[in-house]
């Protein structure tokens, strides 16, 4: 008997997905709940399980494919019905390709007619095949992986001579993409050493190119090359995410009218209170205690005292919320991606800190519900990370404003030393809020930041820790 696995709803407002990646082909086996494939919507990337244990027969849909919720993807059974992996309906992926077309033979005196052999597998690196039974796993490799050119040139030329065997830097890596294999060929990597970063644990050519910096012999006070990013010189399709977001972008800002308010603010009490209390906090929770809980937390406490930060447009009323629902901001390698913080202001620093890290740690990992992508009322968003000392956020229909903290810096600042001017090294910080003018004034706006900027440099946060 097989049992067709069909698409399963992925969210209140999913009606369609498109399908990103196999990771099954007809005949394999397959284990109950293993990963079959990968499927993007307009909320969020997901692996679709198989329902039971057996062999993939067929598969109903190919790479790209947008098929509706409830629609048939493949049959899973006890293999009588599978058609074998050459079958028509399979997919076919550019590494099974790359693998299956034989080296051209240097020419050769004539030898008599032999029975027909399969290549030997010595000619053929098998790193290039992915194993069988191992789910791949979504990041920024895949997608070079799938729309970076291949090379039409004969397999020997591709990383040895003609006179030497092929280097084989895989180890017992698992399975690797060929840009990352091209990498470690060309750094003289050894796979198998290196720990990787991606979903799964899976090696990325960011880990490749650290593992190659760790071995470099040149001297640290050395010009390093700058890494070539493989998309030079290359036309890509955007993905279905990156479609969604730039629809959604340029129809937020054609529907609304969008400006920018920037403050700067002196966090030195912050800073000081995070270097005091950064081992505790890290020994009770395992996690670094940072800036944004902090300013997270002030910004939910100005949004309650500001509703109007929060509200949103609907024809010809203004719809206030009763709770603050913070979309934070998350850069993953398919984009910037916003999980939500349910009722952010009924936590504490600890309780964001906490809520915050676990999103950003499953937004990454592809572990979100589609669910925890939507409902957001406000936006924040940090560029810390990135050294920015301020952005311009988008404001992203249906909300009406979005919040960005720049790249805490040290500076000299004038202070008040007992009624006199002194100069003083002190941490701040810009905060760059757009909003919504239609129903947010930039009056509106500036009593919301000088909330924010109030409540950092003068509450007390210590007690909101756990400590």
């Amino acid at each position: 008997m097989s049992e067709t696995v069909n698409l399963p709803a992925l969210g209140d407002s999913v009606t369609e997905g498109t399908i990103t990646r196999w990771l099954k082909n007809v005949g394999d086996h397959v284990e109950i709940d293993e990963p079959l494939l990968e499927v993007s919507t307009d909320k969020v990337d997901t692996e679709i399980p198989s329902p039971v244990a057996g062999v993939l027969e067929e598969i109903f849909a190919s790479e790209d494919d947008t098929i509706d919720v409830g629609a048939p993807l493949a049959t899973v059974g006890d293999g009588s019905g599978a058609s074998g992996s050459g079958s028509s309906s399979e997919p076919a992926s550019e590494e099974t390709t790359e693998s299956a077309a034989p080296a051209p033979a240097p020419e050769a005196e004539p030898e008599p007619q032999r029975e027909p052999q399969h290549v030997d597998s010595d000619t053929h690196d098998d790193a290039d095949s992915p194993a069988a039974d191992e789910p791949a796993a979504s990041g920024s490799d895949e997608t070079s992986d799938v729309d970076a050119p291949q090379s039409t040139e004969p397999a020997e030329s591709a990383g040895a001579s003609s006179s030497a065997e092929p280097v084989d830097v895989t180890g017992n890596a698992g399975y690797v993409t060929p840009l990352v294999r091209r990498l470690a060929n060309q750094h003289d990597v050894d796979l198998s050493t290196v720990t990787g970063t991606g979903v799964g644990g899976r090696v990325r050519k960011e880990d490749v190119l650290e593992a190659a910096a760790r071995t470099d012999d040149t001297p640290a006070e050395a010009t390093t090359p700058a890494a070539v990013s493989e998309l030079r010189g290359t036309t890509q399709p955007m993905t279905r995410l990156r479609k969604v977001a730039a629809e959604q972008a340029v129809a937020s800002r054609q529907a609304t009218a969008q400006v920018t308010t920037v403050i700067e603010v002196d966090v030195t009490s912050i800073a000081d209170l995070i270097a005091r209390v950064q081992d505790a906090f890290t020994e009770k929770t395992g996690k670094a205690l940072e800036f944004i809980p902090f300013f997270a937390k002030a910004a939910t406490q100005a949004l309650q005292e500001h509703p109007i930060i929060n509200a949103t447009v609907d024809g010809e009323q203004i719809v206030y919320p009763g709770a603050e629902n913070l979309s934070v901001a998350v850069d993953t390698d398919r984009g910037l991606l916003s999980p939500v913080v349910k009722n952010a202001s009924s936590l504490d620093v600890a309780g964001l800190a906490t809520a915050i890290h676990d999103l950003a740690e499953r937004t990454r990992s592809n572990g979100l519900k589609p669910d925890e992508l939507s409902g957001g009322s406000f936006t924040i968003a940090s560029s810390e990370a990135r050294g920015a000392l301020f952005e311009t956020p988008v404001v992203f229909l249906p909300q009406s404003a979005s919040l960005s903290s720049g790249t805490v810096t040290k500076r000299v600042a004038v202070v008040d030393a007992g009624g006199v001017d002194a100069f003083a090294v002190r941490s701040t910080v810009y905060f760059s809020l757009s909003y919504d003018q239609r129903i947010i004034d930039s009056t509106d706006a500036s009593r919301f930041l000088d909330s924010i900027r109030h409540s950092l440099e003068n509450d007390d946060f210590e007690g909101q820790l756990g400590l």
